[in-house]
């Protein structure tokens, strides 16, 4: 039996009814890793014989009834920007090459509450910037469903383990779209939590504002499973919410009657792939005939999301990696002359060329005389994005559009356009700057024979539309399959 082809949700039954042992399923995973990561390279730390040892204490306390949960015993993969005690955290960075953290991250801290394997880090775009996990430190990763092209990013390493059966599922970050659009591009499901559900204690930040930690896995049940685990108020994130509900399996009924689904004419427009468009219609005409209430709408302010997000990441961005200067922890150059000097030595080598390009961005729209004229337009911009949003949500439960414009591209083609990289996030940008809850699943096939993701945005705090809307849709699929 190929324990990795099964969802997160199934082996975690097969571990409670003793059918499967946790050292199983956590060999399972680590063989898979070994046959497959040359190929893929997935994965920029594994920790065999860490997750060996915590497979053995998951099992005794699933023995003796103290770990009872649905995902106890199930291993799973952490993306390289989440804080794990002991374990080395690099962001896909030069300049934290040797970073190992003192402490681990809530999300993840949630996830061995609840019994979890951790197998290691997932490759990822450097610090989480880039779109196709090709800025990483340690190499781009491929798509395990054809590796000339990328996998999306930055999440790239995280979704491509899932889709290449190296682990059960993973935990990705969305600033702008990192979860859902690399699960678009590899066939997986990602959510992104309304910001504020999951802690951002211990995740290194990129934009602190926009920032979200999320499930990727193989079907919505998984997703719906898992934020429920990592989902929590945290006291030490001053941006965690205290939520009444946490319970979103609860969601997982296959009924869509009478729901409002209203799909943005502004993302069926120019530029997106039609492969993508009738893809992504074919899920309209799917829920409607479950009975939910389809229409068209003007979202507007689509083609300001671009530049405002940009504008808004890049100046977080260059405050908040200001900190990694060669002094405390990480990359220091070997050769400087005084303080300064070591300063621009450790993060001229340390950075790579897009984080480079972001942080000085972020300085020049930060910077006297630019401030208004760019950020606080920006912050502008935001809100009024914000309200868009709100009035759509008045009239309709989900929002339903692409994931992506197209499906993934070959390695090597974004890195040579960096501005057509950015645009390759215009459907999943507007939900980070609007903090909104929103979810990749996989929908079709190009003629190419790469994923194509629809993706399901819901109001704040209401990820259970999102999750029955995707769930109906997943259970029609599987009929047909």
């Amino acid at each position: 039996m190929n324990l990795m082809g099964l969802t997160a949700v199934d082996l975690g039954k097969k571990i409670k009814a003793k059918e499967v042992s946790v050292v199983e399923a956590t060999k399972a995973a680590l063989n898979a890793i070994k046959e497959k990561e040359d190929l893929y390279n997935c994965y920029v730390t594994v920790d065999e014989e860490g997750a060996l040892k915590q497979a053995e204490e998951v099992q005794r306390k699933i023995d003796e009834g103290i770990l009872t949960g649905p995902l106890a015993g199930v291993p799973v993969a952490i993306k390289d920007n989440m804080c794990t005690e002991g374990l080395v955290t690099t962001c896909s960075s030069k300049i934290l090459y040797n970073y190992i953290p003192t402490y681990t991250a809530e999300a993840v801290r949630n996830l061995q509450k609840a019994g979890a394997v951790i197998l290691g880090k997932t490759n990822m775009d450097e610090f989480a910037m880039g779109s196709t996990t090709e800025t990483s430190f340690y190499g781009p990763t491929k798509n395990p469903h054809n590796p000339e092209h990328v996998p999306g990013g930055s999440s790239g390493g995280s979704c491509a383990a899932v889709a290449a059966e190296e682990c059960s599922y993973a935990l990705g970050s969305d600033t702008g779209g990192s979860i859902r659009q690399p699960s678009s591009f590899c066939g997986v499901t990602g959510i992104k939590p309304t910001y504020g559900t999951v802690s951002r204690y211990g995740l290194i930040a990129y934009g602190s504002s926009l920032d979200q930690i999320g499930p990727v896995a193989k079907d919505v049940t998984d997703c719906a499973v898992i934020l429920e685990a990592v989902a929590s108020y945290d006291p030490k994130d001053s941006t965690s919410v205290k939520r009444e509900d946490y319970d979103f399996t609860s969601a997982l009924v296959d009924d869509v009657k009478g729901m409002k689904i209203g799909i943005p004419r502004d993302y069926l427009g120019e530029g997106l792939d039609p492969e993508v468009k009738a893809a992504v219609l074919k899920v309209a005409d799917v829920l409607k005939a479950k009975g939910a209430e389809v229409e068209e709408f003007d979202l507007s302010l689509v083609e300001y999301a671009i530049p405002a997000y940009y504008t808004i990441a890049s100046a977080e961005a260059s405050s908040n990696l200001s900190r990694f200067d060669g002094v405390k922890y990480g990359y220091r150059s070997e050769q400087y002359q005084g303080l300064h000097d070591m300063y621009k030595k450790s993060r001229s080598e340390g950075f790579g060329p897009e984080v480079k390009r972001r942080i000085m961005l972020g300085s020049f729209v930060l910077s006297s005389g630019y401030y208004d004229a760019y950020y606080l337009k920006a912050l502008r911009t935001k809100a009024l994005i914000k309200q868009a949003f709100d009035k759509a949500f008045e009239k309709y439960d989900v929002i339903l559009g692409p994931a992506a414009p197209t499906t993934a591209p070959k390695l090597g083609e974004s890195l040579s356009d960096p501005l057509k990289m950015y645009l390759g996030d215009i459907y999943t940008i507007s939900v980070n700057l609007a903090g909104l809850p929103g979810m990749s699943v996989p929908c079709g096939m190009d003629s190419k024979g790469l994923p194509i993701g629809a993706q399901f945005i819901g109001d704040c705090f209401k990820e259970k539309n999102i999750i029955r809307a995707g769930y109906a849709y997943e259970c029609s699929r599987k009929e047909e399959n």
